[in-house]
């Protein structure tokens, strides 16, 4: 599954940016993957913290292997150890393991939580530990769908909007101003920064 977006997305940041639209003409309709499963996505996240996409994709398939459907129970039948030497951090192994308890004595409410606002999501999964905002916004794009993120934690995006204005340093001020620019379509726009973010 991929993160759906059209012609509506498009032409609003097309229309409210000019650098933009040379950007989508240039990349074309993109895909970014996307995981249904709330906790699975979670987990996911919580290894691709701090670390290359290619050493993030190498730690998430064995823990793929390890422990086939991802769920909390079965996380939780696993010691620490075993979930570190897939090849993440003790405190990562932790994290996830901790995610799981919060799941399973119903402090996390995976069940309930597309209803609320993507703030509230934020605010619910930062009270978790090892869980920041970077973290909550990837699940807010790639397991909730939601279209208007665009996320200053995360280093690609601020290098593909580095790029794409050819600013030398970005402050958060800017983004915001950006950012602003690009909603209610943020997270189409962050597909495009990720892509920029290549760029030499």
């Amino acid at each position: 599954m991929f993160f759906v977006y059209g012609e509506t997305e498009i032409q609003h940041l097309k229309k409210r940016d000019k650098k933009m639209a040379a950007a989508i003409e240039r990349f074309g309709m993109l895909q970014r993957p996307t995981n249904p499963d709330l906790f699975a996505g979670l987990v996911q996240y919580i290894v691709e913290q701090q670390i290359s996409v290619k050493a993030a994709q190498t730690v998430n398939t064995r823990l793929q292997i390890l422990v086939g459907n991802i769920t909390p129970e079965r996380i939780l039948l696993l010691p620490d150890e075993e979930i570190q030497r897939c090849g993440m951090t003790m405190k990562k192994a932790q994290y996830i393991k901790g995610a799981a308890e919060s799941v399973r004595v119903g402090e996390l409410d995976l069940t309930n939580i597309h209803s609320q606002s993507d703030d509230e999501i934020i605010r619910t999964l930062s009270r978790l530990n090892g869980i920041g905002v970077w973290t909550a916004e990837m699940l807010l794009i790639s397991s909730l769908a939601r279209p208007d993120v665009v996320s200053w934690g995360d280093l690609a995006i601020r290098r593909g909007m580095m790029n794409l204005y050819r600013h030398k340093e970005l402050t958060k001020e800017r983004f915001k101003r950006y950012r602003t620019r690009y909603s209610p379509y943020g997270t189409t726009a962050s597909l495009y920064l990720w892509a920029l973010s290549k760029d030499e």
